[in-house]
């Protein structure tokens, strides 16, 4: 008997959902997993674990803090880049901060509410500014960038005063160092703008009437704190730092350790990895294996 076209159709379809579950939903599956237990592949599929005295402690392709209980950098281990991930390098929650180069102006904090919690928000630059002054201040060298302050702010002034045509501010009447709140700023980092006195930013105050200046100061533009001690990886997991952020840290370790300054940097060289098809990318130095190694063989002093 035929039957009719509807019910064919259906019976295909039906049909068809079965043999693609049984193939995507099952055997696809159940190939892959073996795959992942061949003999050189398992340690990559399980994750890329990474253990000391029988213990996990963390993993080669996911980064970690190696702070104390208040976040203070450990002078005995190289410090990772900073993270945006969750709490921090938390796989779960992996993600950029999503605040771009326009990201100048931080947003004031109440000064009547605790500080905690009363809504301040630091932009994109003044986070550069605060960690490069923060790695200058552990490794003992100048944490100076352009576009930043001396105290680790971004260098923003709000210039208030008539436009010409372009919108650009001709005849300032009233100049703000924008991130230099009145309640902590005793003396905004600049003195006069086009001869107008630079005064620190009022809570409560509009100053997006004006137009936003970022200041470049006189800081080299090479700063001596590298660019990935700065700014967090686009996952926010990256295990690995920069050649140069690497060497920057060399003395301080060593110094922790009471060990010379040549091991550690062989230790450096022994987990640093090259380019990748020995053209693409940048040398890199995984920090948790780096740091491991130091462990095993120059333990820091109690």
């Amino acid at each position: 008997m035929r039957l009719p076209s509807w019910i064919s159709q259906h019976i295909a379809a039906v049909r068809a959902v079965v043999v693609l579950t049984l193939l995507f939903g099952l055997a696809y599956p159940l190939v892959m997993v073996a795959v992942a237990r061949i003999p050189g592949l398992s340690h990559n599929a399980d994750g890329s674990l990474v253990s000391q005295n029988g213990t996990v402690v963390g993993s080669s392709l996911i980064g970690q803090s190696f702070t104390d209980k208040d976040g203070n950098a450990l002078p005995q281990y190289f410090q990772s880049r900073p993270s945006n991930a969750g709490a921090g390098y938390d796989p779960l929650a992996t993600s950029a901060s999503n605040l771009g180069p326009e990201s100048v102006v931080d947003t004031p904090g109440d000064p009547s509410l605790p500080k905690d919690d009363n809504g301040y928000k630091a932009s994109l630059l003044t986070l550069v500014c605060s960690r490069s002054a923060s790695v200058g201040e552990l490794e003992g060298v100048n944490g100076a960038r352009p576009f930043c302050t001396g105290d680790g702010v971004g260098a923003v002034l709000s210039v208030i005063g008539p436009r010409d045509a372009r919108g650009n501010v001709v005849h300032p009447t009233k100049v703000v160092s924008i991130n230099e709140p009145c309640e902590t700023t005793r003396t905004p980092f600049l003195n006069t703008y086009e001869g107008v006195r630079v005064d620190c930013a009022k809570f409560g105050d509009d100053y997006s009437i004006g137009q936003i200046v970022p200041i470049r100061g006189a800081a080299p533009a090479d700063p001596q704190v590298p660019a990935d001690a700065v700014t967090a990886s686009g996952s926010g997991l990256d295990p690995h730092i920069s050649v140069a952020y690497a060497d920057l840290q060399v003395n301080r370790v060593a110094k922790a350790r009471g060990v010379s300054a040549d091991e550690v940097q062989r230790a450096v060289a022994n987990n640093t990895d090259g380019r990748w098809l020995g053209f693409m990318g940048e040398p890199r130095v995984n920090v948790l294996q780096l740091n491991l190694e130091l462990d095993q063989k120059y333990p820091a002093k109690s």
